[in-house]
């Protein structure tokens, strides 16, 4: 199978690929052969405010869809990734350089495996009632959290995101994603879903050498990281 990827890249926000606000690149080369892969853009921290501003403007609808829509999405995603499960599974061989067999077996099934577990784990969560005293009712829900800044390592670079981006979405929290500066392409090709599936600004992915939370008048709009 051949590996069919674009030239080139750009920032993943707002359920669009724009380039970054500097201009800046930087080259994707596979490390078994240095083969250049693609051209990516860099973000700068102008960019990482509009993804963070891109989260927290969808948190908003997204917080209030049900358990039921967003299993919806969940599961889209993973029938999504499952039909394309060559694709990613060679993608993340040649970016990542671990065998293929590796990523075929591991890497894009339990990934699937994943998404589908938190589609049925968020319709079967439940809040609490407790009696404390005879005039005392206390109450536990669980609510998002909001936007949540994630960082993805270099070593299982696609698995960890879907570790870290399905419950993020179940729970009804956006997201920014960093992947690694060393192994973006998988996530980067992973958009392409989630740019045909999720509402505008629910993911954010943009590759960057900066930690930077997204600040409005000196108050951090990531919520979480």
């Amino acid at each position: 199978m051949s590996l069919n990827l674009k030239k080139e890249y750009g920032l993943f926000i707002n359920n669009k690929w724009v380039p970054a606000s500097d201009g800046g690149t930087y080259e994707v080369h596979s490390p078994a052969n240095g083969e250049l892969l693609a051209i990516a853009a860099e973000a700068t921290k102008e960019d990482v405010d509009a993804a963070v501003t891109a989260a927290s403007v969808a948190f908003e609808t997204w917080k209030k869809t049900s358990p039921q829509e967003r299993s919806e999405y969940l599961l889209k995603i993973a029938d999504k990734l499952e039909a394309q499960a060559e694709h990613f599974a060679m993608v993340e061989s040649y970016d990542n350089g671990k065998p293929i067999r590796e990523t075929r077996a591991v890497d894009v099934p339990f990934a699937v495996d994943h998404f589908r577990y938190f589609a049925g784990a968020i319709r079967a969560e439940e809040g609490s009632a407790n009696m404390l005293d005879e005039n005392t009712l206390a109450l536990i829900l669980n609510e998002p959290i909001g936007v949540v800044g994630q960082v993805i390592p270099w070593n299982f670079p696609f698995l960890m995101a879907a570790w870290k981006i399905a419950p993020a979405l179940a729970a009804g929290c956006t997201i920014v994603i960093k992947p690694s500066n060393h192994t973006s392409l998988s996530l980067l090709e992973f958009a392409n879903i989630f740019q045909e599936i999720l509402p505008p600004g629910v993911v954010n992915i943009k590759r960057t050498g900066i930690m930077h939370l997204g600040i409005k008048s000196n108050i951090p709009l990531c919520n979480s990281l």
